[in-house]
């Protein structure tokens, strides 16, 4: 088992997401064992070292520059993360309780690292990968007791964004992933749950709505500048207000279905036709708070305090950007 003094996490890679991840779990006061497992020259070693300290430190000061934390706490926090090179990946893996491998996206990576992985962490430790490409059922295959392992997909910047999207196989422990959720959040983040799905959550979203972007810049339809503003302060601002379905609740399932079916004619039949599901949902008459049930139940709600609920929402988001506006003098 681990020793009180050693680090209970460890980032495998020690690049971009393996700094991020660690810089995440720094700041909020553990240490961390950053492990390259790639056996390397003295002058190549020594190189990433500075080259990962350099980062970390640089993201600790723009964030001191933002009034995040003060500079003197810099060195305090950046000083948590270990950079540990291979000939000491044993013994630092053999320590951490949840382990997050980042190395290069091809399978044939995330095999070798696995293999060693598997030899030097302890039964009990949690597994996982941070891929953005790769389902958690292709590299189950690779990992030893594969019931602790997940896939654990952070946002850039990691130690930044709070959410944190977590893909389990059919096998995956519940209480792994129970207590996955729970370390994630002892670090202020918020995990989200998804299953093997390609995209997880948030890049299979945000992918439409870029493409989406550059195909009206190429027609014409609007500039890049102006499509930014309406983003920022228009579609963005809502939907940090309100998640993308409950916004679907809040106005009507009929009326996406409606939209859906003019974009489909006007646009593209291939990306604007509703899917099968908000046809049901408009059928049977659950077209959400206005019929009292759709992606979400609102049986025994207050719809009244939930609609002044969302007005404060967008109201405090409005503030935030500083659009709101006094009313004007008589």
């Amino acid at each position: 088992m681990a020793n009180d003094h050693a680090p209970r996490f460890a980032a495998v890679g020690a690049g971009r997401m393996g700094r991020g991840i660690a810089i995440a779990f720094a700041y909020a006061g553990h240490a961390i064992a950053l492990v390259d497992l790639r056996a390397r020259s003295d002058e190549a070693w020594y190189k990433l070292q500075a080259e990962a300290r350099a980062e970390i430190e640089t993201s600790l000061s723009g964030l001191a520059q933002l009034g995040v934390l003060d500079q003197d706490q810099v060195a305090v926090i950046a000083s948590r993360v270990e950079i540990v090179r291979a000939d000491g990946a044993a013994h630092a893996l053999g320590q951490a309780e949840l382990v997050f491998e980042g190395v290069p996206e091809t399978l044939a990576a995330k095999r070798e690292a696995f293999g060693q992985i598997n030899r030097f962490c302890r039964d009990d430790a949690i597994l996982t990968s941070t891929t953005s490409s790769i389902l958690v059922t292709q590299i189950a295959a690779f990992v030893h007791k594969p019931e602790r392992f997940l896939n654990m997909h952070w946002l850039n910047p990691a130690y930044v964004i709070p959410v944190v999207e977590l893909s389990c196989h059919s096998g995956t422990s519940a209480a792994v992933l129970a207590r996955a959720k729970s370390l994630m959040e002892g670090i202020g983040k918020l995990p989200v749950v998804c299953g093997a799905t390609p995209g997880y959550i948030v890049p299979r979203l945000q992918a439409l709505l870029m493409n989406e972007a550059a195909r009206m810049i190429e027609e014409g339809a609007a500039t890049a500048e102006e499509i930014d503003k309406a983003t920022r302060y228009g579609l963005g601002l809502r939907f940090a207000a309100l998640g993308v379905v409950e916004f679907i609740d809040f106005g009507g399932c009929d009326i996406l279905h409606h939209a859906s079916r003019e974009m489909a004619s006007a646009i593209d039949a291939g990306r604007y036709t509703a899917p099968a599901i908000v046809e049901r949902m408009v059928a049977d008459g659950r077209l959400g708070l206005k019929s009292g049930s759709g992606f979400y139940d609102y049986a025994g709600r207050d719809v009244a305090a939930y609609r002044r609920d969302v007005l404060a929402r967008t109201l405090g988001m409005l503030k935030h950007a500083g659009l709101w506006r006094p009313p004007a003098e008589p």
